[in-house]
């Protein structure tokens, strides 16, 4: 088999990864990110700067398989190359397992929303889901704190005071008395808001909410089917409060335990590319 191609087409940016099997082993080719509104200019444009990056000729390519809401608008074969579109839960799955080397897991891919598949044993179930995502990040980010790069965001939450906008258990208890549940935990998002706020803090507890709307929903679901292991993936694993926020969930007592793989913002697109191999079997 040539190299394999997966095309992950998302509302806001699209990712491209590439096999080659190299000794009877799948050799993963360095993943690529483009951020465009327009699926089918993101698609050529991944497409483009992957196989020139890489010096791959469209000779090497043996096959496209795509997925993802802005697949559908690919129509054509891609320079002369048939294109398969798959599911996109099956490729949240499989990505997942593959980067976190687990046979029983949910995986949760938080992108402009936020999807969670219970993978087991190459079987991808879709849970659910929650439209908390990057999406409301960024757009909540842009009304109120004037920012709607993910980059300048990350920075402003860094120097966040949580205390200036979240109402947390320590809040509401009494001086000197032992809170039933951890201090720090959230009580209400936004729920205590200081008129001394800044822009920081207002950062810090949009993020905040976001990963604990994704955690605890994750957590949920993690329970309605007996399962301990929620890996995480997508773009907002990549900013840098986040493996911290799941860090926190891994030691308040949930009985579940988070993980944030290498190359966790393409795993929808190697999932894609890894549902090549095995395209008779995809449940």
């Amino acid at each position: 088999m040539g190299i394999v191609i997966g095309i992950d087409v998302g509302g806001s940016t699209t990712k491209i990864v590439g096999f080659r099997v190299k000794n009877g082993k799948r050799e993963l080719i360095s993943p690529q990110l483009v951020k465009a509104n327009d699926p089918l200019t993101a698609t050529y444009g991944a497409f483009g700067k992957f196989t020139d990056e890489n010096n791959i000729a469209i000779s090497d390519i043996d096959k496209v398989i795509m997925t993802g809401v802005g697949s559908s608008y690919v129509k054509r074969d891609l320079y002369g190359i048939e294109c398969v579109r798959v599911p996109e839960f099956d490729c949240i799955g499989r990505g997942g397992t593959y980067l976190s080397g687990l046979d029983d897991a949910i995986v949760v891919s938080m992108g402009t929303g936020t999807a969670i598949v219970h993978a087991k044993d190459g079987c991808m179930k879709y849970l659910g889901g929650t439209g908390v995502g990057g999406g409301p990040l960024l757009g909540l980010s842009k009304l109120l704190v004037g920012a709607e790069d993910v980059g300048h965001i990350s920075e402003y939450a860094h120097s966040g005071d949580l205390g200036n906008v979240d109402l947390r258990i320590k809040d509401m208890t009494a001086s000197g008395a032992e809170p039933v549940m951890n201090a720090d935990m959230t009580a209400a998002n936004f729920g205590n808001v200081s008129d001394v706020a800044t822009k920081q803090d207002i950062a810090k507890g949009i993020a905040n909410l976001v990963y604990e709307t994704v955690g605890m929903v994750s957590i949920f679901a993690s329970r309605s089917v007996g399962v301990t292991d929620i890996v995480l993936t997508g773009n907002l694993t990549r900013l840098d409060s986040c493996a911290a926020k799941f860090e926190e969930f891994n030691h308040l007592g949930y009985g579940v335990r988070f993980t944030i793989p290498e190359l966790a913002e393409f795993s929808t697109a190697i999932g894609c590319a890894i549902s090549a191999f095995n395209l008779d079997n995809i449940h």
